[in-house]
């Protein structure tokens, strides 16, 4: 997989290691552990009046539709994982524009988080997508589908730690500045990640055949 799948996909070889046992049974781990966070950290982030954990929740719910889709486009062809991966990429933009807009309001409003609970739940959040990213870091370079998985995986462990410097710079400064800041990352991560699967899938759309589409 590593030595195969880069500028070429590997369409065949990618087919066959997207609908392998092992790469469905990582999407699963992977789709379960972000609906669980995403419930919990999207009440947690409401209850802190926190931007930047409401910004990580959202992100836990992209990445568990994510890997939904990918398990029903898993072994398909690649035009239809292409058209999976574009969809997912919009997804990410939307809710990237989706962060920008709640972070300004939050602005608007002057809330002030509430640092501890950030820093607790940020701690939760960083492990889980951690122990994700890891389990999903050999299947990063195949094509657009599987590397949109491999992405939202990585943008997460990074929003991660941005909140935690957040939560960091809340309790420091007293003020809502730091977290209002951290959102507003996150939210740019999410619409960068989204450009570049969006870029891809095109890429690859463009270059199939009508027998291959």
């Amino acid at each position: 997989m590593a030595g195969c799948c880069h500028d070429d996909h590997c369409p065949a070889d990618a087919g066959k290691a997207l609908n392998s046992p092992a790469w469905r049974r990582a999407l699963w781990i992977a789709l379960a552990v972000n609906a669980v966070m995403f419930t919990g950290e999207i009440v947690a982030g409401v209850a802190a009046g926190s931007a930047s954990l409401q910004a990580d929740a959202l992100d836990f719910l992209g990445d568990a539709g994510t890997y939904a889709i990918s398990l029903m486009v898993a072994g398909l062809g690649l035009g239809w994982r292409a058209r999976a991966a574009l969809l997912k990429g919009a997804g990410l933009l939307v809710l990237g524009l989706w962060v920008i807009g709640s972070t300004v309001w939050h602005a608007l409003a002057g809330t002030l988080p509430q640092a501890e609970v950030m820093g607790v739940v940020g701690v939760l959040a960083l492990l889980a997508n951690a122990a994700v990213a890891l389990m999903l870091f050999r299947f990063r370079t195949g094509d657009s589908n599987m590397r949109s998985v491999w992405i939202c995986s990585r943008n997460d462990a990074i929003g991660n730690l941005a909140v935690l410097a957040a939560a960091a710079g809340v309790f420091g400064t007293g003020t809502g500045w730091p977290d209002l800041i951290v959102a507003a990352i996150m939210a740019s991560l999410s619409i960068s990640g989204g450009w570049q699967i969006v870029r891809q899938a095109r890429g690859e759309l463009r270059t199939l055949t009508p027998q291959s589409a």
